[in-house]
């Protein structure tokens, strides 16, 4: 049990002192109420003999007052102390949960639903935390009264009345046993559908526009149902295993209870005991219970607590693929030339390379077009620069250096990447075009924007720049998300500017304009652009075609062209694209 909450243990070393006072109080508050059936014993013995008198019954009333005040007092502070300190458990965890997905790589994201790392954030997390505040405190309630109330038990009262009342008791053990691991595997059974519903309607609220467009709100609101009807199922499974439980550790634990009437009355008839006596065990035995009964919510709570912290262990041990090499070589920045060996390179799971004998060099300061069918490997050659995947040694140079032994802060730092699918975030303009850091100042924002052919649309935002952008961009034009992701790369001002199809939302007209802009400053540094669009590529300096995860043909436009292959006959296509949109539009 120890090893699985290894992950906390600097966590429990910051805050010992806090549990350890919380401990401290709850104890004192057990101690004080373990007073109260001696109390009412005796209180009952001087009532029966005559004995009790209006201040002798003031007396035990201020002294069960006093009690009761006590009582009070130190509740709160064991609730602070120890519910409090484990509700830094959830900030804890949850910090170190965020960050550590910030850390791990590309493919594991291809692999985990994110509402399955959802629920791990929210629901497991929760269970860690009841685990160490509930389970925590009935844990030491529980120990406590119990060996408490039976050595004052042995002591003070008749031991037949003390060991017939007991019996019962052992078999709340082997209940508590039996039932524990159902409630275990049922309880991950639970966190499983939540995570499933969880990623379900993440998914289905992320592409509501789609769901509307195609008129599927009745499909998806039955999938969604199906997916909460099992929800239920599975907490049901939980639930009659968990009603059963409690119910019958009460019986149990009551069958004590009718002993002590029974053989208890006996004896105090009998003269064996006093009245008082029997009052006061009745007390303790009361006291004695209800750490048995209690012991149901404990293993409900840990077992609930243990479950969704193997969870979280499954993501806390996947460590990240991509990472800096122990003998990553030191370097302040990149210059900007790309030298590819024979790159060969296949997806983790997929037999079948994306990528084969992959060879060329691009010198520092050239501007590259790749292009390709569907399929041919552009972007994985892109994933690859970006080291989002690991390419094998000596297979990717940066600037002489295998790629694999290049600082990761260096590498996305002096590389500037416009993906295709242009994800904004929920902020203003300014905010998505900053991203890269706070340093930025308005003038290299506003100077980016231009570059990317986006400030004049901005100009007639409400807010300018200051312009909230809604749920990835939505309240943009595509052509305006692009730009804004073409901004969001230029004011890094990087070395390597990596252009992945970025106009397609675009008309060509625009391109035009965007590309004229860009020329001024891509002669200063390392450009990639890819594109199915000839008119993109055709002032670079050279061009590469991929077919089928290998270089095809490499030239400038005019050779390829002249050539008659891949690159002549998708141009030839496109000339023809052209003149036929041109002959409908006159």
């Amino acid at each position: 049990m120890l090893r699985r909450f290894a992950l906390l243990r600097d966590f429990f070393i910051r805050y010992r002192s806090r549990y350890v006072l919380g401990v401290l109080f709850l104890v004192a508050v057990d101690a004080l109420q373990l007073l109260v059936p001696r109390l009412l014993g005796g209180l009952t013995d001087a009532f029966r003999d005559g004995r009790l008198d209006g201040a002798g019954l003031l007396r035990y009333v201020g002294f069960i007052v006093g009690i009761a005040l006590l009582v009070s007092i130190g509740r709160y502070f064991w609730r602070m102390y120890i519910m409090g300190t484990a509700r830094l458990i959830d900030y804890t965890l949850r910090n170190r949960f965020f960050a550590h997905l910030e850390t791990l790589s590309t493919n594991f994201f291809n692999n985990h639903k994110t509402g399955d790392l959802m629920a791990h954030a929210t629901n497991d997390i929760h269970a860690v935390r009841h685990a160490f505040a509930q389970g925590i405190a009935l844990s030491v309630d529980a120990a406590f009264l119990t060996i408490a109330t039976l050595a004052i038990m042995l002591r003070t009262i008749d031991l037949r009345l003390v060991g017939l009342g007991l019996v019962p008791l052992p078999f709340v053990a082997l209940i508590v046993t039996r039932f524990s691991r159902l409630i275990h595997s049922r309880f991950n059974r639970v966190q499983e559908t939540f995570a499933a519903l969880t990623d379900r309607t993440q998914e289905n609220l992320s592409g509501i526009r789609v769901v509307k467009a195609f008129v599927q709100e009745e499909a998806e609101i039955e999938k969604f149902t199906g997916a909460a009807g099992r929800v239920v199922d599975a907490n049901m499974h939980l639930v009659r295993i968990w009603g059963l439980f409690w119910p019958l550790v009460q019986f149990v634990a009551g069958l004590s209870f009718v002993v002590v009437l029974g053989y208890g009355g006996r004896l105090v008839i009998l003269g064996d005991i006093s009245l008082g006596d029997f009052v006061a065990f009745s007390g303790y035995l009361g006291m004695a219970i209800w750490p048995m009964m209690a012991i149901g919510w404990v293993v409900n709570t840990l077992q609930r607590g243990m479950a969704s912290m193997d969870r979280l262990n499954v993501i806390f041990s996947t460590m990240p693929e991509i990472e800096d090499a122990e003998d990553a070589v030191p370097m302040s920045g990149l210059k900007g030339e790309i030298d590819l060996r024979n790159l060969v390179f296949a997806y983790p799971g997929k037999g079948q390379p994306a990528l084969r004998n992959i060879d060329f060099r691009i010198p520092a300061g050239r501007t590259v077009g790749i292009l390709g069918r569907t399929g041919s490997g552009k972007t994985t050659l892109v994933n690859l620069l970006l080291r989002l995947y690991n390419p094998g040694p000596g297979e990717l140079l940066l600037d002489g250096v295998d790629i694999n032994k290049v600082p990761l802060a260096v590498l996305r730092r002096d590389i500037g990447y416009v993906p295709q699918d242009n994800f904004l975030f929920s902020t203003s303009v300014r905010g998505n075009i900053g991203f890269a850091s706070d340093s930025f100042s308005d003038e290299e924002i506003e100077m980016a924007a231009e570059f990317a052919g986006i400030a004049e649309d901005v100009r007639e935002f409400p807010k300018g720049l200051d312009t909230m952008v809604g749920e990835r961009g939505v309240t943009l034009s595509g052509g305006q998300k692009q730009r804004v992701a073409i901004a969001r790369a230029l004011v890094k001002n990087p070395r390597i500017l990596i252009l992945d199809d970025c106009f397609s939302a675009v008309d060509t007209e625009t391109e035009e304009k965007i590309l004229s802009s860009l020329r001024r400053i891509m002669h200063e540094r390392t450009t990639i652009l890819i594109s199915h669009r000839i008119s993109t590529l055709k002032e670079a300096d050279e061009i590469i075609v991929l077919d089928e995860g290998q270089v095809a043909e490499r030239g400038d436009h005019e050779s390829l062209v002249a050539a008659g292959g891949i690159y002549a006959d998708i141009y030839e296509r496109q000339l023809l694209e052209e003149e036929l949109t041109s002959g409908e539009e006159t």
